[in-house]
């Protein structure tokens, strides 16, 4: 079955800093765009991130100079390096992946077809 797994959600106050990772069954990674989205009570969801290759990221403008998306084919592991966390930065956060690149369309997020049970992360000042 295919299948994604987050992990490294938690509380942590302004300016700290948190990894999320999330681990894929059941497909290989380096055929794949896989990246996060976020939602916070009251909020619409929107993309934070997504990468397919090593040169080919792309960030929401709220977390640019902030987060770094990564990936690790051979493990097929995800990770988001969040630095310098802000309240607002409070969501639940969420893994994604398609069967494709990227693309111009990453942050549409009825294109990603693998979705990820969710990690809390709050953010306290």
């Amino acid at each position: 079955q295919v299948q994604l797994v987050e992990s490294g959600g938690g509380s942590v106050q302004a300016g700290g800093s948190l990894r999320l990772s999330c681990a894929g069954y059941g497909y290989t990674y380096d055929t794949y765009c896989v990246g996060w989205f976020r939602q916070a009570p009251g909020k619409e969801r929107e993309a934070v991130a997504a990468i397919d290759s090593p040169d080919r990221a792309s960030y929401a403008d709220s977390v640019k100079g902030r987060f770094t998306i990564s990936k690790d084919n051979a493990k097929n592991i995800q990770y988001l390096q969040m630095d310098n966390l802000k309240v607002d930065d409070t969501a639940m956060y969420y893994c994604v992946a398609k069967p494709r690149w990227c693309g111009s369309w990453w942050s549409w997020e009825y294109d990603y077809n693998l979705w990820g049970q969710g990690t809390q992360v709050t953010v306290s000042s």
